[in-house]
Formats: structure tokens, sequence, C-alpha cells
């Protein structure tokens, strides 16, 4: 279960929300620009624990993390006129007069280093990344101008068996954060469908990058307005229908008999190597699925909430083959690539909605708060803390003057420590110091979980790293 704060889903627009005005006196607005996100530290909790969930399923597959600059020069993602992402770039003139930009996608810059480690690099290549990107473009729920995006890629690999180990990949993260194929699924199809399609609609190759950016458009339009905007291409209405009509198939042997066995038996193949994954039941064939971006050369597929208990309906993630790419910036020859983004925002929105975060991704770790009676007890709380932290237990000392022990309870109750230990004179002399338990006790195998809440002992300095509450001592607080 979550304990995350509700989402409001009626509310506006970021890009609809009226821009803050600076405050009176010249104060700075106190907003993040729209459509960018603070991270406070009960954000940056639920953020860490989906990194988390990320770097383990890259690690577990093999893959190395690498990174490169946030900031590009903006040649690099100028391939075709007409892609969405070209139109949303944050691109400038620097001071150096150069033309550069907030990446919008990691790929380019991947693809940059690909190509700068030239043959010193083997194949395969298996790397990940979760770097953040920025695209000017309405905003909404599951929708910011800024995210971080999980990418895997994989270079070098020329089959299917790259696409099946990305898809593994995927539903594997699904399993782990406790997502079924009953509230998630991916939809799979490839660009050499849509090309064979539109060979035989007599449609031509310069049609096709720009027709593809409008057939990604299926599930948010019209047919009218897609047909409207194909014409604009020279696509004639009749040829636009067919297309369309060909494109909402759902079914391989569907396809396979209006296009030829040839165009799907790739595709048949990575069905059949999921299975061996053991995660068929996430996938499905879908020949709408286009995917917006210029590079894409081969199967493509993205990833959906399916859920009646999730709102959303953005593509959690999405990716493909993109086996050209090297050659649109300067290399002699094509080299095999695939890859996916997974971005942070809708995910954890869809999390949220199906309340699949651990309660405990909230807490504020911290294990112990020692608390010194007053100054001249100070260095002997230093020592007891630094004692705690050595041996890998999460604790703070008490900073501000102890004035009055009850503030101290307060204060380990907002930071959810699990005990105080109390430096006291006496005590202390007589090489003990005070425990009291904020929490219940956690229960061992078998055993019955003991109420500790309030309970209080002397402890001796040397014993509190392995200190456990005598049972004869524990009756006496027994509150059933």
């Amino acid at each position: 279960m979550t304990d995350a704060p509700p989402q409001n889903t009626k509310a506006k627009p970021e890009s609809q929300k009226k821009p803050s005005k600076k405050g009176r006196g010249g104060m700075i607005v106190l907003e993040p620009v729209a459509g960018t996100r603070d991270f406070i530290p009960s954000d940056m909790r639920y953020r860490a624990w989906l990194f988390s969930k990320f770097h383990a399923v890259a690690k577990k597959y093999g893959f190395e993390e690498y990174d490169a600059p946030i900031l590009e020069s903006e040649e690099l993602y100028k391939r075709k006129a007409g892609e969405e992402i070209t139109q949303q770039m944050y691109n400038f003139t620097d001071k150096s007069e150069q033309q550069v930009a907030l990446r919008p996608e990691m790929t380019p810059s991947l693809a940059r280093l690909i190509l700068s480690q030239g043959k010193s690099l083997l194949m395969p290549v298996k790397w990940y990344s979760i770097p953040q990107c920025w695209r000017y473009e309405t905003t909404t729920r599951g929708r910011k101008r800024e995210h971080y995006q999980w990418n895997m890629d994989i270079w070098g690999v020329p089959n299917v068996s790259a696409e099946a180990e990305l898809l593994a990949a995927i539903c594997e993260f699904f399993k782990l954060v406790g997502l079924t194929s009953q509230e998630v699924g991916i939809k799979i199809s490839s660009r050499k469908v849509l090309e064979t399609v539109m060979k035989g609609l007599n449609i031509s190759s310069e049609q096709f990058a720009p027709a593809c950016v409008i057939v990604d458009k299926l599930d948010k339009l019209q047919k009218e307005d897609v047909v409207q905007q194909l014409s604009i291409l020279g696509i004639s209405e009749e040829s636009s229908l067919e297309l369309i009509s060909i494109m909402q198939i759902k079914d391989i042997d569907e396809l396979s008999q209006k296009i030829g066995e040839e165009s799907v038996a790739e595709l048949r193949q990575l069905f059949d190597l999921v299975k061996g994954y053991g995660v068929a039941e996430y996938l499905r064939f879908d020949a709408s699925i286009v995917r917006g971006l210029s590079y894409y050369t081969g199967v493509v597929f993205e990833a959906f909430s399916i859920s009646r208990n999730s709102e959303l309906s953005r593509a959690i993630c999405g990716g493909g083959r993109y086996d050209r790419i090297l050659t649109t910036y300067g290399a002699k020859q094509d080299t095999p690539a695939c890859g996916f983004g997974f971005g942070d925002v809708v995910i954890l929105e869809i999390l949220r909605d199906l309340n699949k975060i651990p309660k405990e991704v909230s807490r504020h770790v911290v294990n112990d708060l020692v608390v010194p009676f007053n100054e001249d007890l100070r260095p002997q709380a230093c020592k007891v803390v630094t004692m705690l932290r050595d041996a890998g237990i999460p604790a703070e000392v008490y900073l501000p003057k102890t004035k009055k022990i009850a503030n101290t309870f307060s204060y380990a109750e907002r930071i959810d420590a699990d005990r105080v230990i109390m430096i006291a004179p006496d005590e202390w002399n007589a090489g003990e110091v005070k425990v009291k338990y904020m929490k219940l006790q956690p229960k061992g195998v078998g055993e019955e979980e003991k109420n500790t809440v309030g309970v209080q002992f002397a402890v001796k300095v040397d014993d509190l790293l392995n200190f456990v509450i005598p049972e004869e001592e524990m009756k006496q607080y027994e509150r059933r």
C-alpha cells in the first residue's frame, strides 16, 4: 500500500496556468518553472525508490551504466524536419555563438558516444542510463517539460533476440513493482509493416517518415483528422483509409493475409522468443504502433496502463530498432541497435493510482536519535552516535540544545525514529544510557509481536548494539 499524496486529476494543465508574478518588494517567485519539479526529501524518497528498481533490473540483465552531458550541440537532434521532438527543444545560442540544446532524448547522445569510441568498442554493447530530458510541450498529468528516463540499449545484434531481451527487462520491472499483465501491457509492431503497406499503396519513401508521425497519432486523433493530415503529404483519401484500416489490425495472422508472411516473420520470431522469458502475457500485437521518431527501422513497441483503476492513457515507455542512426551522423556503415526509454512521471502516477508503492518508501529511515541531557554531555552523545553509524545503524544526534526532553520525543516521532537514546549524567557515569522505544518491536519468526511503545531501559553502552529487551522485563510493560 502507499501513503503517497493523492493526485488532483482535475487540475488545469500547467501550460494553461497564468505565469507567476514577482512578489512584493522584488521577492523571487517560489514556484518552479512551469513543467518542472522540485524534489524535497519526501519526494526524493519516491524517486530514489523508483531509480533503485531501474538500476536493479539493468544490472541483473548485465547492462553497464553510462552518462553524457545534458547540454549538447543542437545539430545532434536535427535529423529530419517535421519531427515534434525538434520543435519542442529547449535550444539557444551560448556565449561562444554555438547553437546548443538541453537534450530532449538520450539516443543521439548515445550514438555520439558509440561513434566516438570507434573500433575500440567491442560488440555487442549493452548500456543503460537514467538521464534527465527536456521538451517544451503541453503539460498535463503524467507529462512534464522535464523528466528522468530509464534507457536500455543494445548495439551490435542484428536479430530480434535483442528486442526480446529488452522486452523481458521491461516486464521484469513491472513484476518487481507489482504490476500484473492485467494492469499494464506492451503493444508491439514493426516499421517494416507500415513500410510494406505504404509501398502497396504507392506511397513514396519521401512520404514515409512524416506519415509515421501522423499514423503514430491514430489513438489520439479522429480518423477524419488523420486523413486530412495525410492529404497534406499528397496521400489520397482512398489510400489513407486503406492504410488506417490495416494499421488497426490486432492479429498477426490477419495482417499476414493482408500484406504477406515475409513482412511479419520477424514479429512471429519475437513473440516466440518472449515465451522463453515467461513474459508473453504482457505482450500483444498492434499494427498501429509505429513510434513518432524518424530513426526507427524495425520492431517498435510501447507500454500502456490497461487498468481501470488508473486514469492515465499515456505511454509508460517506448522503443524499438534503429539500425541506421549512425550513418545519419556520418558513419560509413550501419550498426544494428535497439533500445527503449522509460520515463519516471507516468509510471509513478500509475503506481500511486494502483497503490503499488510500499508504505515504507515514505519513511525517513533513522533507527536511533541520540539525545544529550545537557551541552556538557554532547561530546559523549557524539561518541555514541558515531559508534552506531560505524556499525551501519542510521542515527542522528539531537542538534538543538535540550531544553525539554519532551521536545526530543516529538522530534523523534517526526523523523520516524525507532529509539531515543538519552545520555544522562548518572547513567553515563555508570557506563549506561537510557533507551526509549518509540515503536512496536519487530517480531521474529514464531514470536508474538511486542508493544514496546514508550518502554524505557537502562542499557550498558557496550551492549547497545546488540541489546534485546529481556522477556521478564518486557512483561511488566505489555499493553494488551
